[in-house]
């Protein structure tokens, strides 16, 4: 009798398991059959369009310079027309966004290059660290050599990573005398790299004109829906002193007061950004004042590698990795609290600096330009490596659906 109790009682329990373990799946399969047969569902899914990637406007410029033994005077002008030319390209509004400038450097013509090159040699690559490349122009010095134009286009065209984008500007200035046509790359094989790339190739031929058209300058001109030009390479650069400078140049050391230096290489960026002030000061006092209008302008001048008041722009938690032993003394043993206070007070400090620049270099530009019309009424207009770049940058931008102000 109690082992047929047992036995009944094992059967109920082993029952009961059973329920347990079906009921749900058999409630969850009922339920399933009800919806399905209830209310039909799509069972397609939904793929996301892709997002489109905006591409941001660009100007990429590569300045290829003759540093044969005849074009010092056109090296000086090249230091001085920098400035010019990144203030120009800064002025630029596509859509009313501001483009990035990157700019790369060439020499050729000196005979202690690379043979097997053509004698060229790449300076810097395309680089937005305006410091380094004046630091690089001011390197500069002349030697004797062979002048291999269509090597040193076609060159810069392979080793620069030109920008794909076909609404960007990319255009090449390349500056000297002598024969185009020597070496043994034809500057045909560059223009037609030229025209795959969507690169427009300026040619600037330092002498008398009618000589340069002898001497084929403006072959590659016309070839690359670019444009030829010639200037006086011997001229001084431009020197129009006004009564603003030194106010300006006051404003720009303030300026330089809002950089905290971080990093391996900041203190030694932090100096060269002082010493290339000097430099372009001891050119003239236009050179020097137009680097500090150039300053002005957060869109053309960042050093978000070495300065924490851009890098905390582009980065809002460059705090949590930056290594407080590379900071100025007085900023080492601070909190990240109270550094970000600091970075927050220079930040106002720069802006107010730099929009106070930008509005006195209004009545500058007024002056300067009353100043050039003088000169234009007396003959007295010779023209120069600035002028013609400037010239240049401000019709061939309109072709990319950039207004220059």
């Amino acid at each position: 009798m109690a082992y047929a109790n047992k036995k009944a009682g094992a059967s109920y329990r082993k029952l009961f398991t059973m329920n347990l373990l079906f009921k749900p799946a058999i409630a969850f399969f009922s339920s399933y059959l009800v919806l399905s047969f209830s209310s039909p569902v799509d069972h397609k899914t939904e793929i996301e369009a892709p997002k489109k990637i905006k591409n941001s406007p660009k100007i990429q410029a590569a300045i290829l310079l003759d540093v044969s033994n005849s074009m010092d005077g056109l090296i000086e002008q090249a230091k001085a027309q920098l400035w010019t030319m990144v203030n120009v390209m800064g002025k630029a509004k596509c859509n009313g966004e501001t483009p990035q400038i990157e700019i790369a450097l060439y020499e050729y013509g000196r005979d202690n290059n690379d043979l097997k090159k053509g004698y060229v040699k790449q300076i810097t690559p395309f680089t937005s660290d305006l410091d380094d490349l004046s630091q690089k122009l001011f390197q500069l010095t002349t030697n004797g050599g062979e002048e291999y134009c269509g090597y040193v286009i076609h060159t810069s065209l392979n080793e620069l990573k030109w920008d794909t984008t076909s609404s960007n500007y990319k255009v090449i200035f390349i500056s000297g005398n002598e024969d185009f046509l020597q070496g043994n790359i034809s500057y045909t094989l560059a223009c037609t790299e030229a025209k795959k790339k969507g690169v427009i190739v300026n040619t600037i031929y330092c002498g008398d004109r009618l000589r340069g058209i002898k001497e084929h300058w403006n072959l590659l001109g016309e070839c690359g829906n670019g444009s030829f030009t010639n200037i006086n390479s011997d001229a001084k650069p431009e020197d129009i002193p006004t009564p603003y400078d030194s106010t300006l140049i006051t404003l720009n050391n303030k300026l330089n007061g809002t950089y905290i230096y971080y990093g391996a290489t900041g203190r030694g960026k932090k100096e060269l950004q002082g010493s290339m002030d000097a430099a372009n000061l001891s050119v003239n006092s236009y050179a020097g004042v137009n680097r500090a209008v150039s300053k002005a302008s957060s869109k053309t001048y960042k050093n978000s590698t070495w300065d924490l008041v851009d890098a905390k722009e582009d980065d809002k938690k460059i705090l949590d990795k930056v290594d407080f032993k590379t900071l100025p003394d007085s900023l080492q043993k601070k909190n990240k609290a109270e550094l970000e206070a600091i970075i927050n007070q220079k930040s106002n400090e720069r802006g107010s600096i730099q929009k106070e620049i930008l509005d006195i270099n209004k009545k500058r530009e007024t002056y300067i330009a009353n100043e050039k019309m003088n000169k234009l009424k007396n003959g007295n207009n010779s023209q120069t490596l600035e002028s013609e770049v400037e010239k240049i940058i401000r019709e061939q931008a309109t072709r990319f659906n950039m207004k220059i102000e």
